[in-house]
């Protein structure tokens, strides 16, 4: 059984999808969530009824991961009500999917924005609160397989999720002496209200015919890959990147 009684745990994009996996399941493991979104106030709020289920407490707080000061604002009201932070797992995203040749400016820039912006304003602003606090901490940022795979009409969302991974093991290096962890998570295809911008139903059941799992991932799979790594279990892992993807990358 995996133990996060009494750590505090901010969770960028948790509103849906993935970052509502890694809320719920911290929560299952003891853990008091900071529930962020941008645009789903209502799912927000249903992730944070999840988390009281559990027994934990849960904060509701609105921001754009690509506004640095909004960020910072969310960390001293995590700070304000909890007392401390203990984790950021920086998972909110933005993709657009075009050609390269047909790419827009303002795509590419929001793409980045979110994705590699959002996720160093994240790991900066929470690893400042865990190093002036004391005690250590984890970072754990959501990555992609596509940071390796380079799947067409997707430039921007790739070249971002393959730099979050030189960012996370660099972080890593200068933080192992607060004792302060970063680690990757790289999910494969995984069933997520996300996933249903690009796919219909019957293509994303068609994709999950064809994993060597049998099936696609779960955000229940995705938050117990990151419980554990965010839990003092995985005290001695630190600039890792971590695979959940259900084998698909050994076809």
């Amino acid at each position: 059984m995996v133990e996060m009684t009494g750590k505090v745990a901010l969770i960028t994009g948790s509103s849906r999808g993935i970052g509502r996996g890694c809320a719920v399941e911290m929560a299952r493991a003891g853990a008091n969530i900071t529930v962020n979104y941008h645009s789903h106030p209502e799912n927000a709020e249903n992730v944070a009824n999840e988390v009281r289920a559990e027994g934990r407490e849960a904060l509701v707080l609105q921001a754009d991961v690509s506004d640095r000061a909004a960020v910072d604002r969310m960390v001293e009201a995590t700070v304000e009500r909890f007392g401390r932070l203990d984790v950021v797992v920086a998972n909110a995203y933005y993709s657009k999917r075009e050609p390269f040749l047909e790419l827009s400016i303002q795509a590419v820039r929001r793409t980045w924005e979110v994705c590699m912006w959002g996720s160093f304003h994240a790991a900066q602003a929470g690893a400042r609160q865990m190093v002036d606090q004391g005690g250590g901490g984890s970072i754990l940022f959501i990555s992609s397989v596509l940071a390796h795979v380079p799947m067409p009409t997707s430039m921007p969302y790739n070249s971002a999720k393959a730099g979050i991974n030189q960012m996370c093991r660099t972080i890593a290096a200068e933080l192992a002496p607060h004792r302060i962890r970063a680690n990757v998570i790289e999910p494969g295809y995984t069933d997520t209200p996300g996933e249903r911008q690009f796919a219909t139903d019957e293509q994303i059941r068609e994709a999950a015919r064809g994993m060597p799992w049998g099936r696609l991932a779960t955000i229940e799979d995705l938050g117990k890959a990151a419980t554990f790594l965010c839990s003092d279990a995985a005290d001695y892992i630190t600039g890792t990147i971590l695979k959940v993807d259900g084998g698909l990358c050994l076809k």
